[in-house]
Formats: structure tokens, C-alpha cells, sequence
């Protein structure tokens, strides 16, 4: 296999790990109903979201390095289109939805008692358009990347 190959099957696996788990996270946090289960999902999707850190981190140098290996792709559109699309998405993964995260967690641990408050149950529904335009963003960079179309 050429290092071109292996660049590319790394990239493949960090794909399938980093990406599979940012489309568990919104699962993890949508279905605790009481607090102790709101503290065992945030600590989950902490766990979690360290294969989506770690495989967007891989993506993203592995997707570098194939473009240096392979100067064309800088000339093509889905390239291109892919890096400015994952470029955008880190403001929402990076910023916005680890201060949300956050909130919740305060939330939680200051709370008394096992229903779980109305403004974590708030927060934790803010997200839900965020995780709407990370999963769409994931699909989008699929098909770019599996279709190649312009």
C-alpha cells in the first residue's frame, strides 16, 4: 500500500470515529429524566466527544496531508468547499456548543434533587439547532468527499 493509501484509510477511520460520535452526543443528552442520569450522560458525552476531538483533529491533518501529497486537490471545488465547510463547523463544535455543555453542568451539580430543572432542560434544548448543522455538515462533507461532484 502507497502512503498515499495509508493517509487515506487513517483518514477513513478517523471519519468513522470522530463522526459517529458527534452523531451519538445529541442521543447521550436527550434521554436522561432524572438528575443522576443528566450527571452519567453529560460525564458520557464527555468521553464521547473526546473520539469526535480526536478523529476532527485527524481529519483534518490527514485531509491536509493528502492535499500536499496530491497538489490537485487545492484546484478542485469539493476540496476546497470541504475545508471552508469543517473550517465553519469548528466555530459551532469549539465555541458555541462546549459553553452550552458547560452551562448544563453547572446546572446539574448545583441542583438538589433527582427531577431535572427546567434551565438545563432549556440549555440542553439550545442545542438542538447546533446539533442540526453539525449533522448536516457531516453529511454534506460525506457526500463531497465519497462523490467528489465538482
Amino acid at each position: 500500500m502507497s502512503l498515499y493509501g495509508i493517509i487515506v484509510f487513517v483518514h477513513i477511520i478517523a471519519a468513522v470515529a470522530g463522526l459517529g460520535a458527534s452523531f451519538a452526543m445529541p442521543v447521550i443528552m436527550k434521554n436522561p429524566s432524572t438528575a443522576s442520569q443528566a450527571k452519567f450522560a453529560l460525564d458520557l458525552n464527555h468521553k464521547v466527544e473526546l473520539f469526535a476531538k480526536v478523529g476532527s483533529i485527524a481529519l483534518l491533518l490527514t485531509g491536509l496531508i493528502l492535499g500536499f501529497l496530491n497538489t490537485n486537490l487545492f484546484t478542485t471545488g469539493w476540496y476546497i468547499t470541504s475545508i471552508i465547510i469543517y473550517i465553519a463547523v469548528q466555530i459551532v463544535v469549539a465555541c458555541i456548543m462546549p459553553k452550552k455543555i458547560k452551562k448544563m453542568t453547572e446546572i446539574i451539580e448545583a441542583h438538589k434533587g433527582e427531577d431535572i430543572p427546567e434551565s438545563y432542560q432549556k440549555v440542553n434544548k439550545e442545542l438542538a439547532p447546533y446539533n442540526s448543522i453539525l449533522h448536516t455538515a457531516i453529511v454534506l462533507l460525506v457526500i463531497l468527499m465519497s462523490f467528489k461532484p465538482f
